[in-house]
């Protein structure tokens, strides 16, 4: 394990990338369909592990990737308090 690599890290490398997306789907779908508060703190959460996971892969990412990201965590944090509010 590299000394920048966290036990985390190297356990979520080792995961299926299909299962991963679907079960971040099924978040994002839950997120957004639950009424009210719960669906909002539900995507602010994703949303938290979202910036974490941005955090830690920040410096091995394309300019262009970057971007993308924050797009969509933007989005995804603007949702989440539109039904916070």
């Amino acid at each position: 394990m590299q000394r920048t690599q966290t036990p985390v890290l190297s356990r979520l490398a080792r995961l299926n990338p299909t299962t991963v997306f679907l079960a971040a789907l099924v978040l994002v779908l839950v997120g957004l369909f639950a009424p009210g508060v719960a669906g909002g703190v539900l995507l602010l959460a994703l949303a938290a592990g979202l910036v974490w996971l941005m955090t830690v892969t920040w410096a091995v990412q394309a300019p262009a990737t970057r971007m993308l990201r924050l797009v969509m965590l933007t989005l995804l944090i603007a949702i989440a308090l539109a039904k916070l509010l």
